[in-house]
């Protein structure tokens, strides 16, 4: 069987997926691994991809291409996201990627974002025909998809990443109250605006992905080492995600370092995902949230079988 890979070019953290396809919608994985390279950092408000942070990145990037390499991959789908697309030398990066890695990357927009993160995540939960709130909670950007199985009936793509709202709100170590409801008030405020770009989401679930919600449901269910299958699918109540707020804003990074499977990279983010989280389910009029662990990752290699499918 062929093998392809997929990487997801975030914010925050960069994605590898590697997996032998069976068909047009299905594989199975031979290799997966993400590292935080926060290549968003200090794009704001510069609107420029930093020195550091680039060759941070590309340094990832070379070594997820030798691993494609490792595995014999026919092709390898390379996708960036909010901080590429939003940088004026996001050609600069590009090319350097080409020429350091091999690797060509596709800039996608909000829109595309949006549905290959719906693609993956109808394929890590199994969710038919029901019609559901997906929320991607990225480093640069945060999307709204509302769809009926692979029907999207609106998406929404925001400025509201957790990178941007930390850099932006949080200057103290543990953040205050009032840096936590700052946040708040800017999430309230877009969601607000938000509400009024969606239909009626009687009878949908809220679905929440990346970095954010798989961590909050690792803790929740106090994994020392990081299990797909069971953050697959987790729920958590929003009095449940208000106490893991509270839990996780409390303590000096230092010490919310010190949690196991919160990494380094996430440990100064996740109190704005999280916040950020918490304010969407209070403003939408939602209980709870099912977490998936899989996302853009995966949805752009969907995406990527498809189109070999069509061609052969």
């Amino acid at each position: 069987m062929a093998v392809y890979a997929a990487i997801d070019i975030g914010t925050n953290t960069l994605r590898l997926l590697v997996a032998e396809a069976a068909g047009p919608d299905h594989f199975t994985v031979l290799h997966q691994e993400q590292t935080i390279a926060r290549l968003g950092e200090g794009l704001i408000p510069s609107r420029l991809l930093q020195d550091v942070p680039m060759r941070r990145s590309l340094a990832v990037l070379r070594r997820f291409a030798e691993t494609a390499r490792h595995f014999k991959a026919l092709h390898v789908a390379a996708v960036a996201t909010s901080a590429v697309r939003e940088a004026s030398n996001r050609k600069e990066f590009v090319a350097g990627v080409l020429r350091e890695s091999g690797l060509s990357i596709q800039v996608i927009d909000g829109n595309e974002e949006a549905r290959l993160t719906l693609l993956g995540v109808r394929y890590g939960l199994r969710l038919g025909s029901s019609r559901v709130l997906v929320m991607d909670i990225g480093g640069g950007s945060t999307e709204f998809i509302l769809a009926k199985g692979e029907a999207i009936e609106t998406i929404v793509s925001t400025g509201l990443g957790v990178v941007k709202l930390t850099e932006a709100h949080l200057k103290s170590d543990p953040p205050t109250p009032s840096e936590l409801k700052a946040i708040e008030q800017v999430v309230a405020e877009r969601v607000g605006r938000l509400r009024a770009e969606l239909p009626d989401l009687e009878g949908t679930t809220l679905i929440g992905t990346a970095g954010t919600p798989t961590t909050l449901a690792a803790i929740d269910l106090g994994l020392t080492v990081y299990s797909p299958t069971h953050v697959n699918g987790h729920r958590l109540s929003m009095t449940r995600t208000r106490q893991l707020l509270h839990a996780l804003a409390m303590r000096p990074l230092v010490e919310r370092s010190k949690i196991p499977l919160l990494e380094p990279g996430r440990a100064d983010v996740i109190v704005a995902g999280t916040a950020l989280l918490l304010t969407v389910m209070g403003a939408l009029g939602y209980d709870e949230f099912v977490v998936s662990d899989s996302g853009l990752r995966e949805g752009i290699l969907l995406d990527l079988l498809r189109q070999q499918a069509v061609r052969s």
